[in-house]
């Protein structure tokens, strides 16, 4: 009788595990027409409309379908496409080609609305285009203003034009609310209208690639997620920096500020990507589920967590990228007293049993002194000098994903520098997503859009998603509106914010990683 025994882990026989099959992902969509509310818009003009132009020329992915803006200007099917053919070659880094636009615009098409106006001929007018209602398959993407979003839904519902014979998906772009309150009354208003499943509130850092590998890279590569916790990590930086201003959002920059514009759904989001558990399966709702579990365990924020954890900063007059840059107040439709946040930095934890006592440093800012999005995770210190002390303190290791301007991921390792001496050296090592695969990044739009042409809800935010966001930064919010800032503006466009973001992490004997 053999003594091995045979409740020993280490035994297992891991051949019964079937190889992953990597499944031939078809891009090509079905039939769809999307209406467009705000088709001649900024976000339209410089995202949307290039991004489905790309799509129809680079990939094939679009054959059947039709493309309707909507907007207060009275222009002609024609006099549309030209628009958009101006837009296409003023922000698109690639020349247009005139036979494949050509071939595009025959799937555009113009309806001049006010959207506060009744929409019944409205409706009539979309049905009468020959042939182009793709009842199945109908997307509402509101590039709109939040003022008009209730209007629209509610008029769409009154003439039937959410369920019944309608197979309807509605498209929200953020800011979803503006505290948990509206979000949850909004919320509540829209499902009136849509089931939650026809609901896609959207995200754009979620559509790109180094974002979605994120899982892949956790939960693919044995050898880091064993080390993804509390015991192997020393802390985690997420930042998301850039060198613009306002320019012409002046309006609503000064009703949402740094921390509704980027903390409450881009930096949290990327904070769950990290933070989360495996999900049981790539399906929508499980991966959201997991994400939520994680907003939810973020350390609550009293007034002196807020004094001692938070920083606040508004840019003033400098120079970005070696042009003169104006302050804050001095831009086009802001207060010249102004009180809104351009800069956060703030230092978070997830109160749970993974991550228990790591500080989450997150900073984002307008003005800085480049555009860089990343997040740096790094690693524990051996207790010791390597060899005694015959060698230099090694530089910590770490884990670096890059988002912008250049997607890819890099490993911070310490190496023997060549000679006599034992001096230690850092290497990184790089993948790049372009170089790798040797073709150029899309836009993130693309992968959202052909999502919701789909309807996979994966990468889009679910009802209680938003509210969970909104209810870790609403006592910042409300605390900062209560207590205007002495100092603003506290840092000069062109650096990298406040010295007090700098002392955030000096006191806990670290520092912001030079981007």
């Amino acid at each position: 009788m053999s003594n091995k025994n045979s409740d020993d882990s280490s035994m297992i026989d891991s051949s019964f595990l079937p190889a992953c099959e990597v499944p031939t992902e078809d891009l090509e969509v079905g039939p769809f027409t999307m209406l467009i509310f705000g088709g001649t818009g900024d976000l339209s003009q410089r995202k949307l409309l290039p991004t489905l132009y790309h799509l129809f020329r680079k990939e094939g992915i679009l054959t059947d379908f039709s493309i309707i803006g909507l907007g207060r200007r009275e222009m002609s099917d024609e006099e549309y496409r030209n628009y958009i053919r101006h837009a296409l070659d003023t922000f698109t880094p690639e020349s247009v080609d005139d036979k494949s636009y050509e071939e595009f615009s025959r799937h555009l098409f113009y309806l001049p609305t006010r959207f506060e106006d009744d929409h019944e001929s409205l409706c009539k007018r979309i049905s009468k285009i020959g042939g182009l209602l793709e009842k199945n398959n109908l997307l509402y993407y509101l590039a709109v203003a939040p003022a008009v979003v209730n209007n629209i839904i509610e008029k769409l519902g009154q003439y039937n034009m959410c369920k019944g014979e309608y197979k309807a998906k509605i498209i929200i772009e953020k800011p979803f609310g503006c505290d948990r309150a509206s979000a949850f009354q909004l919320n509540q208003f829209i499902l009136k209208y849509f089931d939650e499943n026809q609901i896609y509130r959207i995200d754009h850092y979620l559509g790109k690639d180094t974002v979605q590998n994120m899982i892949f890279f956790r939960f693919g590569n044995s050898i880091f997620e064993p080390l993804w916790n509390r015991r192997y990590v020393d802390h985690i930086q997420i930042s998301v920096a850039e060198d613009i201003g306002v320019g012409h959002r002046g309006v609503f920059y000064e009703q949402a500020g740094v921390v509704r514009d980027i903390v409450q759904n881009h930096i949290m989001q990327l904070i769950a990507l990290v933070a989360m558990e495996p999900p049981v399966g790539f399906e929508a709702n499980l991966i959201r589920d997991e994400k939520i579990k994680v907003f939810k365990t973020i350390r609550p924020m009293d007034a002196e967590y807020i004094y001692q954890s938070t920083i606040r900063g508004q840019y003033g007059p400098g120079k970005t990228n070696g042009e003169p840059a104006l302050a804050y107040r001095e831009e086009e439709n802001v207060s010249h007293v102004s009180n809104t946040p351009t800069f956060f930095a703030a230092k978070l934890y997830v109160d749970n049993w993974r991550w228990a006592g790591v500080p989450f440093y997150i900073r984002t800012g307008k003005r800085l002194l480049k555009r860089s999005t990343e997040i740096f995770i790094q690693f524990k210190q051996p207790p010791l000098r390597l060899l005694g002390r015959v060698c230099d303190v090694l530089t910590p290791n770490a884990l670096i994903f890059s988002i912008q301007p250049d997607e890819e991921i890099s490993l911070q390792l310490s190496v023997k520098y060549p000679g006599m001496h034992n001096r230690s050296h850092v290497v990184n090592m790089n993948f790049n997503y372009e170089k790798t695969f040797n073709f150029k990044m899309h836009l993130a739009y693309e992968r959202l859009l052909i999502d919701a042409i789909k309807g996979d809800l994966t990468l889009f935010a679910r009802q209680d998603g938003i509210e969970a966001m909104w209810s870790v930064v609403d006592p910042i919010i409300s605390r900062w509106e209560s207590i205007p800032a002495k100092d603003f503006p506290n840092y000069a466009a062109g650096s990298w914010g406040p010295e007090a973001a700098a002392e955030l992490m000096q006191k806990d004997g670290r520092k912001w990683r030079e981007l």
